[in-house]
């Protein structure tokens, strides 16, 4: 991912590559709004607010997204792959034949701008959670459309991050080329991208792989008290630990999918712990936290949406189902009507100025995959 903070841990220099995001330009000012009275989000105000999404932020020339409402720049390539997660989700929920047209452009719109998908570009491809962040969105595109040149790119990718991050000494996977630390976002979703290879391909060394990552993962960054995921584990200091919901989702996710896999009721344990979690301790009065101040941030609960509903779905626990339906109807009562743009903090009003994709992207994403009421 795009930004580096640093951090200092004992009396030790350390450089942590931390996926959390830093300031990126002026924040708009946020004012509480008064919500509108009607009570539930619908099916048709999902498209809608997809619908503004795209208005909005989507370069239909460069075929990928812009990262605010000025349109004069494109978003953070790991970013991208998220919004094309989106659109495979709207994909599903309509079977519109014109949304499989853009699920197949959005991967053109990446061809075209990262360099073929070469994975070897080390300008283009810089930190190996973008890279792992691809390889999902891509292997899943090819579960949708059956072309096999989205597995091809998704498997050599997979390869590319695997050769160069995984610990074979140690285990787990580190997050940047320097091999500075093991961090949440890069070993979480390694795990999901190896389930979805498995899924496709049959080839058991995916799977192999998706459970020793994930063994590595909660032993060094999974509090089995409560559920709580570390950011990172820098070398033999304890976990760091710091509250992301796309940390405490995507290890979700890659629980359930093993879960799902292996019928271990002990994957599906540690996903209802890291989602209640979530729920209790990083929500206040239910609302999901308002990540994402005028920077990359504003994505991550995109893509805790993706794996909260697989827990629901797949993991059959129906018991988060109002906690997210709340979550949603709060930020679409509160959205900007004359735009129909959400916000990252759902409690308030959508700021009518200028706002970015990464904080707009996040309840259109819940629309897509949650059922209204």
């Amino acid at each position: 991912m795009k930004k580096i903070s640093y951090i200092l841990l004992t009396s030790l220099f350390i450089t942590v590559a931390s996926c959390s995001k830093g300031k990126e330009g002026a924040a708009p000012i946020e004012k509480p709004g008064k919500p509108e009275t009607n009570n539930n989000f619908t099916s048709a105000d999902a498209t809608t607010a997809y619908t503004a999404f795209n208005k909005y932020f989507y370069n239909s020339s460069a075929k990928l997204y812009y990262n605010t409402t000025r349109q004069d720049g494109l978003a953070a390539i790991w970013t991208q792959a998220i919004y094309w997660d989106m659109a495979m989700n709207v994909y599903e929920r309509t079977k519109d034949p014109a949304q499989l047209t853009r699920v197949n452009d959005i991967y053109q719109g990446g061809f075209n701008q990262y360099d073929g998908y070469n994975w070897d570009n080390t300008t283009t491809w810089f930190i190996y959670d973008d890279m792992m962040w691809w390889v999902i969105a891509l292997a899943r595109a090819n579960q949708i459309t059956g072309k096999p040149e989205y597995l091809q790119k998704a498997i050599s990718g997979f390869n590319r991050v695997w050769n160069g991050s995984y610990d074979s000494v140690n285990g787990g996977m580190f997050w940047d080329f320097k091999h500075s630390g093991k961090n949440a976002c890069i070993n979480y979703p390694t795990v999901i991208a190896a389930m979805r290879l498995y899924k496709i391909t049959g080839d058991a060394s995916y799977l192999d792989k998706a459970k020793s990552i994930y063994g590595w993962a909660k032993a060094n960054l999974f509090d089995t008290t409560n559920g709580r995921i570390a950011d990172h584990k820098i070398g033999n200091n304890p976990p760091g630990y710091e509250d992301y919901t796309y940390n405490q989702g995507t290890a979700i996710g890659a629980a359930v999918m093993l879960y799902k896999e292996t019928k271990d009721v002990a994957y599906l344990n540690d996903a209802k712990l890291a989602a209640d979690y979530t729920k209790n301790k990083m929500s206040t009065n239910s609302i999901l936290p308002a990540e994402g101040d005028f920077n990359e941030q504003g994505v991550l609960k995109a893509i805790f949406a993706q794996y909260i509903m697989q827990l629901i779905n797949d993991g059959g626990q129906s018991q988060y189902l109002d906690w997210v339906q709340t979550n949603i109807n709060t930020g679409w009562k509160n959205r900007d009507t004359e735009r129909n743009l959400t916000f990252r903090n759902y409690n308030i009003h959508c700021p009518t100025g200028d706002i970015q994709s990464y904080e707009a992207s996040s309840l259109v994403t819940f629309m897509q995959l949650c059922p209204p009421k």
